[in-house]
């Protein structure tokens, strides 16, 4: 397309900026990258304006960098070094040419090309520089990407009834996780995407301890989902998309439904989903789905009579009163005992206002669960409340209390069941690293804590949390972890936890996350009917750590 037909925005899209330093004065040159038959004369002119405008404006010195993006801050003219280094190599060793280095940086940003699951996951599990365009030349229709996190992490003293490490040895693994993404259509209206996911933990020295599910996947089918897609319905500006196949899904908090980051395998559905949306002040999702049983060794299945579908509001008209509302309905008939089917429906909501420097940011959810479990009523509730403060200062610190109860069962073997069914939802963010540790989650727990977030340096997050655990019913079980005090007598105290975190993210491409958890444990540890539940040191206390890197290209 000639330059002249270009909307601006287009133009825009098509420049970059180079800077240089020089002891007497500051040059600011603007470079093109025109389309082919481009005339030079024309780029000579632009380059020409925009340093007269720049130098009638009075813009102060900057420093050099290549291949930045010129934007305004507090009224000046700066760089802003977005450039990746790995392309920036291809680039300078000639492995690609100059329109196939430009043609990548510009997806990017606003003008980032939207997978298939752009809508129904965090954008950022998908988004990164994907090498593999320029340098296999890939059509505009095609994208490939690779994926590899490799993590250690070790525990020691027992706290599962299924464990079987104990007398104070370590327990440690390695787990990988390699996914690699093929997505058809580029920006239209129909996008295809495959994502596999093979998932595997080593050092793993007693069978049954933690290779499960949650740990072991090898060589399956994450996402295999389409997605269609409509900007401006009949003219009144929403949006509206369909999504149908295998896919994984974020919602809202991702207390009670979310693709899991931090756990080696991943919650995946089959069936459908869809929304309309006006821009980002609000949009409604109702999908209707059969959860997809993971198998460590085989290919995952689904089941005729296990069924999950729900709706999501989402309102964002008042920054600092952001609203949520949901329902989720279960119905898991798999077994044929039948005291263990589910049939649930799950309601609630969520009240927030996002983090901002020198503000104060909350949050409170809400989600009752009425219906049955077997042939018993079911009544249960989840309610977390947060306060936070971010300091508009260096290192950005940010001070969090939260506060959690998910209710369990007051009297098992009654006509009511009261734990609290935490459905497909995360945690890690808030309870701490899972993988071979997780003790906690939401069912039967009260947890008072707060934690503090530091950033160095725009790619470095630090993190220090504490909590105190108690059970929310001393008679029910304390978790998953298969231990129970049916009399009640070891009482609730689970003990507290101190966590520390850092995270380095090098590249959109490139990241580490190193952690660290000692736990306190409570009073309950000590009683005899939980300690022979155990291997022998339950009682003790415990600490884990992991270390992790993930590559993307």
């Amino acid at each position: 397309m000639p330059w002249a037909d270009m909307t601006p925005a287009k133009q825009e899209n098509s420049m970059r900026y180079v800077a240089t330093d020089n002891p007497a004065h500051s040059e600011i040159v603007r470079k093109f990258r025109p389309p082919a038959k481009e005339d030079f004369l024309l780029g000579r002119v632009w380059r020409r304006l925009l340093l007269t405008l720049l130098l009638v404006m009075g813009t102060d010195p900057v420093k050099a960098v290549e291949y930045g993006e010129l934007v305004q801050k507090d009224g000046k003219w700066e760089f802003k070094n977005t450039e990746d280094p790995v392309l920036k190599l291809m680039h300078d060793k000639h492995l690609i040419t100059d329109e196939d280095y430009f043609k990548t940086t510009d997806r990017t940003g606003k003008n980032w090309i939207e997978p298939a699951d752009a809508v129904l996951n965090r954008r950022r599990e998908m988004d990164w520089t994907h090498y593999e365009r320029p340098l296999l030349r890939l059509p505009d229709w095609l994208d490939l990407g690779f994926e590899n996190r490799t993590r250690f992490e070790s525990y020691d003293h027992p706290w599962r009834a299924s464990q079987a490490v104990g007398n104070g040895r370590t327990d440690a693994q390695i787990a990988l996780r390699s996914r690699v993404r093929v997505g058809l259509g580029g920006d239209g209206p129909l996008r295809l995407l495959f994502e596999g996911q093979d998932s595997r933990s080593f050092l793993d020295k007693d069978p049954g301890d933690f290779r499960d599910a949650t740990t072991v996947n090898e060589f399956d089918v994450l996402q295999l989902v389409g997605a269609l897609t409509v900007h401006n319905v009949l003219g009144t500006g929403l949006r509206t998309d369909l999504h149908f196949g295998r896919m994984t899904m974020d919602f809202g908090s991702r207390r009670l439904i979310a693709r899991n980051a931090f756990r080696n395998t991943v919650n995946s559905f089959d069936g459908f989903h869809w929304q309309l949306a006006q821009g980002n002040t609000w949009r409604i999702r109702a999908f209707a789905t059969q959860p997809v049983v993971r198998d460590d060794v085989r290919l995952d299945q689904q089941y005729h009579n296990l069924l999950f579908w729900g709706t999501y509001l989402e309102s964002r008209h008042f920054p600092w009163f952001q609203v949520d509302a949901f329902y989720f309905g279960l119905n898991d008939q798999r077994v044929p005992n039948g005291s263990a089917h589910r049939t649930y429906s799950t309601a609630g909501g969520r009240l927030y206002k996002d983090p901002k420097p020198g503000e104060p940011d909350y949050e409170i959810e809400t989600a009752w669960q009425t219906g049955r479990r077997g042939i018993t009523d079911h009544f249960a509730y989840l309610q977390h409340v947060e306060l936070g403060y971010t300091f508009n200062t260096p290192w950005t610190p940010r001070l969090l209390f939260q506060f959690d109860y998910a209710s369990g069962d007051r009297q098992p073997g009654d006509n009511q069941d009261e734990g609290f069914d935490p459905l497909f939802g995360a945690r890690r963010w808030e309870y701490g690293p899972t993988g071979t540790w997780g003790p906690f989650a939401r069912t039967n727990l009260i947890s008072p804590g707060w934690r503090v977030f530091l950033n160095p340096t725009p790619s470095w997050t630090l993190m220090v949390k504490h909590r105190a655990w108690h059970l929310a019913q001393d008679r029910d079980f304390f978790g998953n972890t298969g231990v129970r005090d049916p009399t009640g007598n070891a009482g609730t105290s689970l003990g507290h936890d101190l966590e520390l975190q850092a995270q380095w993210a090098v590249t959109s491409n490139l990241d580490c996350d190193v952690g660290y958890v000692h736990w306190f444990k409570g009073s309950y540890f000590d009683s005899p009917t939980i300690l022979g539940q155990m291997p022998a040191g339950g009682n003790k206390d415990s600490d884990y750590f992991y270390a992790a890197i993930r590559v993307r290209i």
